[in-house]
């Protein structure tokens, strides 16, 4: 069967799925808690503001975080619920001000708004790949259903059933899934949550496999062969992708990507872009 990743349109640049820090009122700074541990230097509970942020909102380290000990900041993506939930979800009521009630409010509802924003991304994708056209109907529905829920008041959302929704969209997402997969060459391996941390996988042959919530934690992907593989939820922190091979590989976010380690050979679906720290890899 012939390979048909060469044929797939890369995704749009879907600017209302990515962050727009301009927009938004720092609430990823503000909303999400985070432990003093390797990825942040500190504390800071769900809800308060972290001590870097501005009073324009920006972040007042933000060109030297990996070096202040933030690193998670930098993997970080809210898929533009961020601007969502700022501008359209509170009409751009800023939460400086407000009452401790509308702080945490937004706080409660920024985090659901983040998850639908990322099964937009998904599904948005989803209707790029030629050989999931049969589903295509069915995300098109989705993707409205999704954007719709987006879109309710503060009330509705944090009342939403959430996880509800995203075995509803998975459905879809797995059968988009097996349809690309099986026109791809290869032994489409299934790696479904597998234990892969550390894992010696130099040169893998991992063509079309399923990789979805596979834990590939510092795993040696170097030179590994990764066209056309679900990538959805995999764990790529600190995983070394030199050189390996990603072309048509697909559901794979920034973040994931951020997290990784790669280099100027790494080969990257169009849908994202070459994190600025790998640049010091060659």
């Amino acid at each position: 069967m012939p390979d048909q990743t060469a044929e797939r349109r890369e995704p749009n640049a879907r600017p209302g799925l990515r962050g727009d820090c301009a927009n938004c009122f720092g609430l990823c700074c503000v909303a999400l808690p985070f432990t003093a541990s390797a990825d942040f230097a500190r504390d800071k509970p769900a809800g308060r503001p972290c001590p870097n942020l501005r009073e324009d909102h920006r972040c007042g380290i933000h060109a030297r975080l990996r070096d202040e000990g933030y690193s998670g900041c930098t993997v970080y993506d809210c898929f533009g619920a961020g601007q969502k939930v700022s501008q359209v979800t509170f009409g751009g009521r800023d939460w400086r001000g407000a009452d401790a009630g509308a702080l945490r409010q937004m706080s409660d509802v920024f985090p659901v708004v983040r998850q639908l924003h990322e099964l937009l991304w998904y599904l948005t994708e989803a209707l790029t790949l030629p050989a999931a056209r049969p589903v295509h109907a069915d995300v098109r529905r989705a993707l409205e259903r999704t954007e719709q829920l987006t879109l309710l008041s503060p009330e509705g959302l944090a009342e939403l059933d959430v996880a509800a929704h995203r075995q509803e969209v998975n459905v879809l997402l797995l059968r988009t899934s097996e349809l690309v997969r099986v026109a791809v060459r290869g032994s489409k391996k299934d790696r479904r949550g597998a234990d892969l941390m550390g894992a010696r996988l130099r040169g893998a042959d991992l063509r079309g496999a399923s990789l979805r919530g596979a834990y590939l934690i510092a795993a040696d992907l170097t030179g590994a062969d990764l066209r056309g593989a679900d990538l959805i939820g995999a764990d790529l922190r600190d995983a070394d992708l030199t050189d390996a091979d990603l072309t048509g590989a697909f559901f794979l976010t920034q973040p994931q990507v951020a997290a990784a380690r790669g280099s100027a050979g790494t080969r990257l679906p169009g849908s994202v872009t070459r994190p600025a720290h790998w640049a010091a890899r060659g």
